[in-house]
């Protein structure tokens, strides 16, 4: 299915409500991510996880490496966590653009100051430039994390929300086109290292997750079945499963290399190891198009060290809204299982 017009229908499905920022006192007061001193001089790295690596050690925390980023309020939730913007110069990509970032409270809490924190890189479908719309409060995505990870559905993830594209005419398939802006990069990369340089993390690949909607699953997809050893799972819902991306043409060695089948196909052949692992949790509602071809996708690639999970969203459309609540049905969980969560503090 062409990319494009798919994709212009999905930016119309997902609604201009969706990219509004609701507004707040705040909006564009500086925010800090700063955190109080542990009550501990223990490290979490130093604790057993609820998930841990799989060998037996505890989770190993990266403190904030810097240089530090300048963050200002682009909305403010109930419960008076923050969604903080700033604009990102990816050393790596050489593409500039904005990053916005949200902090569940767990984050400050003193007893996780030692800790890590999990992050899912959330990526908008549509155009996804200039805003990613889960930065909007009315979808809800941070809230419903925040209650999620209260029920003990969800881990506390850190929410990190890049534009996805480096304008709003072509789309770029989350890849590095020969002789286009580097987006490949900038989300594998230059984001990842951004959240390093401001939150606590995880060294280990079993704290990074992506999740997107339309163009945006697919980039996530294809980002942890390329980079497998640096990212464990992704919440792809709605997404295509090839690259159609027009700026390819003349270039057919280089999309193959970003082709998600081709991807899975490898990394399926790949013994059955906790190191290999990845968990794709794809999202469909029953009123789009695109059931066929993910079922098609799960039976051919289903293999190995790839592990699936569908969940069909009932009266759900190719929009971000009913993908937000099939997360709650089940996805955010299964992915959760997976991962790594913050480890308190003896």
């Amino acid at each position: 299915m062409p990319r494009l017009p798919r994709s212009l229908a999905a930016a119309l499905a997902l609604g201009t409500a969706a990219v509004l920022v609701t507004g707040c006192s705040q909006e564009g007061a500086p925010v800090t991510f700063d955190t109080p001193k542990s009550t501990s001089s223990a490290r979490g790295g130093n604790a057993k996880g609820s998930a841990g690596n799989g060998d037996g050690r505890g989770p190993e925390t990266v403190l904030p490496t810097g240089p530090k980023a300048t963050f200002t309020t682009a909305n403010t939730l109930e419960d008076g966590t923050r969604i903080g913007v700033t604009t990102l110069a990816g050393a790596k990509s050489g593409f500039t653009g904005k990053v916005w970032v949200w902090a569940p409270k767990q984050y400050f809490d003193p007893k996780y100051a030692d800790s890590g924190f999990p992050v899912l890189v959330a990526l908008p479908g549509g155009n996804g430039y200039p805003m990613n719309y889960w930065m909007g409060t009315d979808l809800k995505l941070q809230s419903s994390i925040n209650a999620w990870s209260q029920e003990g559905k969800s881990l506390p993830f850190i929410v990190v929300m890049p534009v996805l594209n480096p304008d709003d005419t072509f789309y770029y398939d989350g890849s590095d086109i020969p002789g286009q802006p580097k987006m490949g990069t900038w989300l594998a990369e230059d984001v990842p290292d951004f959240v390093r340089a401001n939150f606590r993390t995880f060294a280990s690949r079993d704290g990074w997750a992506f999740m997107g909607s339309s163009s945006g699953g697919f980039a996530g997809l294809k980002a942890v079945l390329q980079r497998p050893d640096r990212f464990k799972a992704v919440i792809a819902s709605g997404p295509d499963t090839v690259p159609d991306s027009p700026l390819w043409a003349g270039h057919e060695a280089e999309r193959q290399a970003n082709n998600p089948e081709k991807l899975a196909k490898a990394l399926g052949a790949k013994p059955d190891t906790e190191r290999n692992r990845v968990y794709l949790a794809f999202q469909i509602g029953t009123e789009e198009s695109g059931m066929g071809r993910l079922k098609s996708f799960m039976r051919s690639y289903t293999k190995g060290p790839v592990k699936t999970r569908l969940q069909v969203i009932q009266g759900g459309g190719h929009n971000a809204k009913s993908y937000v609540r099939g997360m709650g049905d089940g996805s955010i969980a299964w992915i959760s299982r997976q991962m790594q969560g913050p480890v308190a503090s003896p």
